[in-house]
């Protein structure tokens, strides 16, 4: 049952992303076969902590570098928080080197002292819990690229796991095809061919850098990734158009 399941779910995904039509059928015989571009890292950033926006410095379709900050929340209450903890840890480690002295001159148990000692550790584990929140008042790009979509505006107020923005990769984009299983005859990596862009109407260089880690069992195919040769700022995800092959052996 988990065999059939994952076929289908193959099957529907490879007739969504590539549908195979008759004309399509007559350039498969012909080593052409549909391919789209898609990002090399794509992925959606959710807020990790209980704010209000306090700025969005870009907008959708622009660009950014890594570690570049998208979002920066209101931590007023967050840094407040962090200064309180911040005493309370001091005067938990001052009250532990009066604790010691005492204990040299005996004037107290030694299960005072390590009272003392756990206090230190409480408050500085505590003090450790709020810097960490307070990192995230400002939400770095995980690796360069643009922004796809906002899903938040600015001063609106958000809650941990509230989505965002949707971010990809664009300095590097991947093709991706879905070639018979027949072909791993003679498909291997670095294997080359050409795309013919249909939106740009524009043919470019590409190679195979990666193949699927198995062959559907029903469509007997395989899902294959290329790469584009050289830089090419006019492409974007999503584009599409036909994968040519020079040679099939049969």
């Amino acid at each position: 049952m988990r065999i059939a399941a994952d076929s289908l779910i193959f099957l529907l995904t490879a007739s969504l992303l590539f549908p195979l039509t008759s004309t399509a059928q007559e350039n498969l015989s012909g080593n052409r076969i549909r391919a789209q571009l898609t990002p090399y890292q794509q992925t959606t950033l959710s807020a990790e902590i209980a704010a209000n926006i306090s700025k969005l410095s870009l907008r959708e379709g622009e660009t950014f570098a890594k570690d570049h900050p998208l979002v920066e929340f209101d931590c007023a209450l967050l840094n407040a928080q962090l200064n309180k903890s911040a005493a309370t840890a001091e005067v938990a480690r001052q009250g532990l080197k009066v604790n010691k002295r005492l204990e040299e001159l005996n004037s107290i148990s030694s299960f005072e002292v390590d009272q003392a000692t756990a206090r230190v550790k409480e408050t500085e584990a505590e003090l450790e819990a709020i810097k960490v929140n307070v990192s995230k008042c400002s939400l770095l790009a995980p690796f360069p690229g643009r922004i796809a979509k906002l899903h938040v505006d600015a001063y609106q107020y958000v809650t941990p796991g509230k989505p965002l923005m949707d971010i990809l990769d664009t300095s590097r984009l991947e093709v991706r095809l879905i070639v018979p299983s027949v072909w791993l005859s003679w498909l291997k990596p670095e294997s080359r061919f050409s795309i013919r862009i249909e939106e740009l109407e524009r043919t470019y260089q590409a190679r195979v850098v990666r193949l699927g880690a198995r062959i559907d069992p029903v469509s007997q195919s395989l899902l294959i990734t290329g790469e584009i040769e050289g830089d090419h700022g006019e492409l974007l995800p999503g584009m599409s158009g036909w994968a040519s092959f020079s040679k099939v052996k049969r």
